[in-house]
């Protein structure tokens, strides 16, 4: 098929990729004409583990394509994708300009049937809003199609490549034809494509992203709740993770989630709600729980250093949100290091992928250190944010040999307790013994 995939962001760049993987003859558009060269020259603009290969190998077969110009890409597509941002307003709301004005300029231009995929998150009755636009702009037939991602990022290429389920919102016939075939090669193993209409299918995303966010916060409490009783929250999470009801995942604690779905999606959610007369207060609580939480760590060394930290010098591990990915929006990391700087100390870091992003939004507000080790200089505690696997297993004796004290502050429980005993750090971490 030929595919235009209209944004090349996060979303965009792994949709369009991934597409051409299986045959498609896709292109790719952007308004940023620095970006688009880039990528027209073989260069990724983001990190995503996987993500290279399949972008090279393509470009190099000719199934892959980057312009700025909108015609060119939409001109002989049978599928246009809008994979553009959804920011947050200052309401909280999700901000529609970007796929609405998208939807204008291609509406103006198209000169045949065409399926436009919202691919973005959007709020429910998005589809409503884009088909009215083409509606009031030609009289081209167009059958508007909800495709909400489910892709994590550090496993997005994966996650595209072999979904676990592919949801569709249109009650067209024709496109759920088209639809299906293109989606068919990524189901052989049997997960479903589930179609269903626009608005249940808008809705999914939301409440999707939303229920995991509520577990994460649930287990964080859990965790807070842990260390007030003497309780052993991996223990907890052990016992409760093991019936089928529950299950394993998103039950590790730790300090607030981030990134570009959860925290705009839940805020997205509650302001739905509240638009039509509903108090969605689990989820307002959610959000007011996981606002704490990112800057329990600090918490943590306010107590240790009775409240005074004018003057020290503290080490970060991690900056990205997750690990395997540069993506640093509401980082807990960056929460972390304005608490610190805040309350007078200074903070050298490090991140395998992350410290470009971060540099250049806070400037020389931290040191931006080599590697892991030398962020360690003349630091008083080590803190970690982020659980890369290269900080899973260091060299303790290396950091006892460049830290001032053995201290840790860990906001990812990567270490035994039994080992950090052994090795004598104080070692605070969440919802577990302290060991000092």
């Amino acid at each position: 098929m030929k595919i235009a995939v209209v944004g090349t962001g996060y979303v965009g760049l792994v949709t369009g990729t991934c597409l051409a993987e299986t045959g498609n003859n896709v292109i790719c558009v952007d308004i940023n004409e620095a970006k688009v060269k880039k990528m027209q020259d073989g260069q990724v603009p983001i990190y995503e583990p996987g993500l290279d290969l399949l972008f090279h190998r393509n470009i190099e077969q000719g199934r892959l394509h980057f312009t700025i110009n909108l015609a060119d890409a939409i001109e002989e597509a049978q599928i246009i994708f809008m994979a553009l941002p959804t920011p947050p307003g200052g309401d909280g709301a999700a901000d529609l300009s970007y796929i609405l004005g998208a939807a204008k300029d291609i509406s103006k231009i198209i000169k045949g049937y065409k399926i436009i995929v919202n691919k973005s998150t959007v709020p429910v009755g998005t589809a409503d809003k884009v088909r009215a636009v083409f509606k009031e702009n030609t009289d081209i037939e167009v059958d508007v199609v909800s495709n909400p991602e489910f892709l994590r990022e550090g496993v997005a290429v994966e996650d595209f490549m072999k979904p676990d389920r592919v949801v569709l919102g249109t009650t067209s016939e024709r496109a759920k034809k088209l639809m299906t075939e293109l989606y068919g090669p990524y189901v052989r193993q049997g997960n479903p494509i589930l179609f269903m209409d626009e608005r249940s299918s808008e809705l999914t995303k939301y409440a999707a992203n939303s229920f995991l966010a509520t577990k994460i916060t649930f287990m964080n409490e859990v965790a807070n709740l842990c260390e007030l009783v003497g309780a052993d929250v991996d223990a907890v999470r052990r016992g409760i993770g093991s019936d089928e009801r529950i299950g394993k995942r998103f039950l590790f604690p730790g300090i607030g989630y981030g990134g570009s779905c959860f925290p705009k999606d839940v805020q997205a959610l509650v302001m739905a709600a509240d638009e039509n007369t509903y108090d969605f207060q689990i989820l307002k609580s959610v959000m007011e729980v996981n606002e704490r939480q990112k800057t329990i760590l600090v918490d943590k060394v306010l107590k240790y250093y009775k409240n005074d930290i004018a003057g020290k010098h503290f080490a970060l591990w991690g900056l990205a949100f997750k690990p395997e990915t540069d993506d640093i929006r509401e980082a807990p990391a960056l929460y972390i290091i304005d608490a610190l700087v805040k309350h007078g100390a200074t903070v050298s870091v490090f991140d395998p992928e992350g410290m470009a992003n971060v540099k250049n939004i806070i400037g020389d507000k931290v040191v931006f250190a080599d590697n892991q080790y030398d962020a360690l200089k003349d630091a008083d505690a080590l803190l970690i944010a982020t659980e890369w696997s290269v900080f899973r297993n260091p060299d303790f004796e290396k950091i006892e040999s460049i830290l001032k004290n053995k201290v840790i502050f860990d906001g990812r429980n990567l270490y035994d307790l039994q080992k950090m005993i052994d090795l004598g750090y104080y070692y605070n971490s969440i919802g577990r013994k302290l060991i000092d």
